[in-house]
């Protein structure tokens, strides 16, 4: 086995007896060594080093990042017998000024990192630090040029033209007014909602015009004024797209401004979208299995830590509609 591992077999008897005091790389191949030989099942989990994967995402205040929250709390105990600890940190998406110093620090201080960002230049970069000596994933919305080991979500170029295809066929052939609110340009995966539902609406729904693309700040608040807004500047508003948070501030916009017919669609079935949804305040949610992403990012996590053998290909997350019969 140390032939195989290409260690000592003083190594090898440290790791099999679980002394401690081995590198984490050499512990790793020592206990590969051991699986591939069959030596003993158990000991392939005997991992004596924990790793550290920090999770960089927003705070509970956005319903979405609060259930990616949850459901990496939840992870099974597979990592927990994996020795691998996912910790959770927050930033702040209205300040990406702050978001490099933060990357930076968690990538000293971890065994690797799992990001939800805003994608400028300046995250790109700390990313790319942060990938030369640690494993980098990033969850969710992408960050173009970041030299990430792994990218995992949904691909939301679809996302958006299932949100445009569903708007497009609620109003049917008379088409009218639709307002699209997301939530921060800067954030890869709303660019690439917004190019989707502007693709399907000019492909195959001409009638359904964009009056206005709004920002939210990934503000629920936000959200809430945006719509508010445009019902008054656009009293014949006949559709609102939110890509964002802040779906029951538009709720309680639709109901402020006396429009119980202005169709509106959103995206990610949190508890909140799916009370809404249930009682017909919501016509539509185009959703991501967060659970699963959650459980596919870690996954790789495992793999590119060495605690797991082989590599697994990541598909992208499926996109999933869901109206008041189905939710």
């Amino acid at each position: 086995m140390a032939t195989l591992a290409g260690v000592s077999i003083a190594t090898v008897d440290r790791v099999v007896n679980r002394r401690g005091g081995v590198r984490p790389d050499r512990e790793g191949r020592v206990l590969a060594a051991a699986r591939r030989l069959k030596l003993d099942r158990q000991l392939g989990r005997a991992y004596a080093h924990r790793l550290r994967v920090a999770v960089l995402i927003q705070s509970a205040v956005n319903p979405f990042h609060a259930a990616l929250g949850r459901a990496f709390a939840n992870l099974d105990r597979s990592y927990l017998d994996l020795n691998i600890q996912f910790l959770v940190h927050h930033l702040d998406p209205n300040r990406p000024d702050r978001i490099p110093g933060l990357i930076d620090r968690l990538a000293r201080a971890h065994d690797g990192l799992v990001v939800a960002s805003p994608a400028d230049d300046g995250i790109a970069a700390a990313l790319r630090r942060a990938a030369v000596s640690i494993p980098v994933a990033t969850l969710a919305t992408d960050v173009p040029g970041s030299g990430r080991h792994a990218y995992v979500g949904p691909d939301d170029v679809k996302g958006g033209r299932v949100a445009g295809e569903l708007i497009g066929r609620f109003l049917a052939a008379a088409g009218g007014d639709v307002l699209m609110i997301t939530g921060l340009r800067s954030m890869a995966g709303h660019r690439d909602r917004e190019s989707g539902f502007r693709a399907v609406l000019r492909e195959h729904f001409p009638a359904c015009r964009l009056i206005a693309l709004e920002e939210s700040r990934e503000m629920a608040q936000g959200a809430g004024d945006v719509a508010a807004a445009a019902l008054r500047s656009h009293p014949g508003l006949k559709a609102i797209y939110l890509s964002s948070a802040g779906a029951d501030r538009v709720v309680a916009a639709l109901k402020a401004a006396g429009a119980p017919n202005v169709v509106f669609v959103t995206h990610e079935l949190t508890d909140d979208r799916r009370a809404l949804l249930q009682v017909r305040e919501i016509h539509a949610v185009v959703d991501q299995d967060t659970s699963a992403e959650v459980q596919i990012v870690a996954e790789v996590m495992a793999r590119l830590l060495g605690r797991l053998d082989g590599s697994a290909p990541v598909p992208l997350a499926p996109v999933r509609v869901f109206t008041p019969e189905s939710c």
